[in-house]
């Protein structure tokens, strides 16, 4: 049996600390759109909106962020949705890093539920809803991509980065399921935990991959944010 030390540069329990391989990701959730005060589904669907005003504003509070001057970093990339490229815009301005879309960083596709509350598609969907929430495998009504699909993608992300970043950092701007399900993953958590972590608009969590290893450092952090 090899012996294990802790790695206090951030990849966790590992037989490897060799930070020239590891590969450092800040994820960064998108600002506020209209539909986020009201906590209304909004995936690849609800009309592709932009930030809101206070979206425009988190956006800028989170380029600024001081945990943005402690890395040098790469490159941004973001998902293809409106209300994360102009997120990632204003990221990629502020640090003059180049921006590039990466279409596995797209939210969930929530099919009829798209710009409903909770409480909407309880009413209309109870038994789709009912089904949804106890098992990964079933898609929201009229959507074929369900949770599992989505920590499908998670892993090709987290794959993708360890292979193109080692020894760098990046900065991904992308959705709340994409987090969820890279963080899941992380941590080798069942599916189902994905409805147990609250994610705020412009939140910064972040993961090191170390080899096939990963090491969650931070999760759902709004510091930067007045």
């Amino acid at each position: 049996m090899s012996s294990a030390t802790y790695d206090r540069s951030g990849t966790g329990w590992t037989a490897s600390q060799d930070a020239s391989k590891t590969a450092d990701a800040v994820f960064l959730r998108h600002g506020e759109t209209a539909l986020t005060p009201q906590r209304r589904f909004s995936g690849i669907g609800s009309g592709n909106p932009g930030l809101s005003r206070v979206g425009v504003e988190q956006a800028r509070q989170a380029a600024g962020s001081p945990l943005l001057r402690r890395s040098e970093f790469t490159e941004v990339v973001c998902s293809p949705l409106k209300r994360c490229v102009e997120t990632a815009e204003a990221v990629a301005a502020h640090l003059g890093l180049g921006l590039r879309v990466e279409e596995n960083l797209r939210e969930a596709d929530f099919g009829m539920w798209e710009g409903m509350t909770y409480a909407e598609v309880e009413e209309r969907y109870p038994r789709d809803l009912a089904a949804w929430k106890r098992s990964p495998d079933v898609a929201p009504t009229g959507s074929t991509e369900t949770f599992t699909d989505v920590l499908g993608r998670a892993e090709t992300i987290a794959d993708a980065i360890r292979s193109k970043y080692s020894g760098a950092s990046i900065i991904a701007v992308t959705h709340v399921s994409p987090v969820k399900a890279l963080v899941a993953q992380a941590l080798g958590a069942p599916p189902m935990a994905l409805f147990a972590m609250e994610l705020h608009p412009a939140a910064f969590s972040r993961i090191s991959y170390s080899g096939s290893g990963a090491s969650l450092r931070l999760f759902n952090d709004t510091s930067h944010l007045g």
